[in-house]
């Protein structure tokens, strides 16, 4: 090897480390999705220390809600810590998943597509990226899913409470997607 080549190396194992400290990601697995308040509570990840955490909770979350609002709602309660739902954020909700887009958080998971009507592979799996505007305003957090129905990533905002746990201010995850299959005339 050359020393340009060891050069070359060295440039880009720096450069690599610095593209991930910049754009770091977690992935979360899951055997299966929490169903109710409960059952999130008793995953390692409900403890909010950590804003990915909150923010893989917040697709799960999501995912309930899509098919039983009321646990679904006490879940992003719990995810909102001193925030709850208010009456318009609620009413958002109800108007996303009409006519049947229930699929939506679905899309986050790995493996979940248009031509599989959004069925994410098991166990469930969530990668959760930051960027360099991640961290633009202090105490919160920007994170990053992307849907298997969507060209670019969606963001969820988390605040730092007091408390030093990680809570979810704000989510930008049910903007409409590809339809699946089953559901588009044209596929």
């Amino acid at each position: 090897m050359s020393i340009f080549d060891k050069i070359n190396e060295l440039k880009n194992k720096a450069l690599n480390k610095v593209k991930a400290a910049v754009s770091p990601k977690k992935t979360f697995t899951f055997d299966d999705l929490p169903t109710d308040l409960d059952k999130m509570r008793s995953m390692p990840e409900a403890v909010l220390d950590d804003p990915y955490k909150t923010a893989a909770l917040t697709v799960c979350a999501l995912n309930v809600y899509a098919n039983d609002r009321e646990n679904g709602k006490a879940m992003l309660n719990y995810l909102r810590g001193p925030r709850p739902l208010s009456a318009h954020d609620i009413s958002f909700l109800n108007d996303r998943f009409m006519d049947g887009q229930n699929y939506i958080p679905r899309s986050y998971f790995e493996g979940a597509t248009p031509q599989n009507d959004y069925t994410p592979s098991r166990p469930y799996k969530l990668t959760v990226v930051s960027n360099q505007y991640s961290d633009d305003n202090k105490n919160y957090k920007k994170l990053f899913v992307q849907s298997g129905g969507a060209d670019s990533i969606r963001a969820i905002i988390m605040r730092l409470g007091s408390d030093g746990k990680w809570y979810l201010w704000e989510q930008e995850l049910l903007s409409g997607i590809r339809t699946p299959s089953s559901q588009n005339p044209w596929a």
